[in-house]
C-alpha cells in the first residue's frame, strides 16, 4: 500500500497517470521498464501542457499518450479479444458530475477522446458502440485501421492464452487523475480489457462509479487491476462515499475500497487525488506503472504491492 500524507490547504496542481496493474516479468527487463518510463513521463509531460485548460484537458491529453504508446494496454496495443479483435472501454467524469463513457468501440485511435466526445454532446453517459464508425463519424473521432492497433506482442498473449499456457501479464488500463490549479478535479480511464475476453465484455473502466470517480467533494479516482472485482464493489465510488459519508481520509478510504475488491477475488490498484490535495495510490497487485507530478516534482514508479 502507498499513500501520501494530507497535503497544505492550498493545494498544488497535480496530476497522477497509471498504465495499468498485473502480474511482474519472470524475468527483469531493464530495457522495457525504461521504455515505460519513458511513456510515462510522455505523458505527464502532455497532460502538464494542457493543465491551463483544465484537470479534464490534462487527463484526457495525457490518456491519448498512453493509449497512442504500444506498451499499454489501451487503445494500440490493447489486448486482443477471443476474436483477435481490439475491442476497447474508455471513461471520463469530472468534479461537477459530467461523464461519458464508451465500451466495446473499435478502429477509434484515441478512446478516451470518444468519452469526451459524450460528455460534452450531453448524449447517454455511456454507449456499447457495436456501430463505432457511426459513432466516429457523429463525433469526428480519428479513425484508423483496426490491423494498426495490433501489436505482435499482444498476438502473442492471444496465441498462450487459448492454447491453454499462461500469458505474462501486460498490465490492465491506463488512467489519470487530476486536480488543476482552480481546485477541479476530473478523472479518465482507458483499456482493452484482458486477452480472450469476450468480445461483447464490459470492463470497469467504462463503468463510471466501478473504474472511474470524481466528485468535488472529495477525491478523483481511475483504476486498474481484475474488472469484474471492481465492479462488484463499485470501488471507484466507494472511496468517495467513504471520504463522503464515513468521513475518512482519501488514503484510508483507497486501502478500505481496495481490501472490498481483494475480498471479491481481485488483485489491482488505483491512483487518487483528493480535492484538498491529498495522494494515494493503493496496490495489492505484483506491479503498477504510474507516475505523478505536483509542481516541480515528477516521479515514475514501477513495483507494487510486493516492491
Amino acid at each position: 500500500m502507498e499513500a501520501s500524507a494530507d497535503k497544505p490547504s492550498r493545494a498544488a496542481p497535480t496530476l497522477i497517470v497509471h498504465g495499468g496493474a498485473g502480474r511482474g516479468r519472470p524475468r527483469p527487463d531493464e530495457q522495457a521498464d525504461a521504455d515505460l518510463r519513458r511513456d510515462l513521463r510522455r505523458a505527464l509531460d502532455a497532460g502538464w501542457e494542457h493543465l491551463a485548460a483544465g484537470a479534464e484537458a490534462a487527463c484526457v491529453a495525457a490518456v491519448r499518450v498512453l493509449e497512442d504508446s504500444p506498451l499499454f494496454n489501451a487503445g494500440t496495443g490493447s489486448a486482443l479479444a477471443a476474436d483477435g479483435g481490439v475491442w476497447c472501454d474508455a471513461s471520463l467524469m469530472c468534479g461537477d458530475g459530467r461523464a461519458g463513457a464508451v465500451a466495446g468501440v473499435q478502429a477509434i485511435r484515441f478512446p478516451i477522446s470518444a468519452a469526451q466526445a459524450l460528455m460534452h454532446a450531453g448524449a447517454p453517459p455511456l454507449l456499447w458502440a457495436g456501430r463505432s464508425a457511426e459513432l466516429a463519424a457523429r463525433y469526428e473521432l480519428e479513425q484508423v485501421d483496426p490491423g494498426r492497433m495490433v501489436t505482435e506482442r499482444q498476438r502473442r498473449r492471444l496465441e498462450r492464452r487459448l492454447s491453454g499456457g499462461r500469458a505474462a501479464s501486460s498490465g490492465g488500463t491506463v488512467g489519470a487523475v487530476c486536480l488543476d490549479a482552480t481546485g477541479a478535479l476530473a478523472a479518465a480511464t482507458s483499456t482493452g480489457g484482458y486477452a480472450a475476453k469476450p468480445p461483447a465484455r464490459i470492463g470497469d473502466s467504462a463503468i463510471i462509479g466501478a473504474g472511474t470517480w470524481a466528485d468535488a467533494r472529495t477525491c478523483a479516482v481511475s483504476a486498474t487491476g481484475d474488472g469484474e472485482a471492481f465492479m462488484r464493489t463499485l470501488f471507484a465510488h466507494e472511496i468517495h462515499a467513504r471520504m463522503l459519508h464515513a468521513g475518512e481520509g482519501l488514503a484510508q478510504a483507497a486501502g478500505a475500497a481496495l481490501a472490498a475488491v481483494r475480498d471479491a477475488g481481485g488483485l489491482g490498484g488505483a491512483i487518487c487525488v483528493a480535492a484538498d490535495g491529498a495522494i494515494a495510490v493503493p496496490i495489492s497487485s505484483e506491479v503498477m506503472a504510474r507516475g505523478w507530478r505536483c509542481g516541480e516534482e515528477t516521479q515514475i514508479a514501477l513495483g507494487g504491492a510486493t516492491a
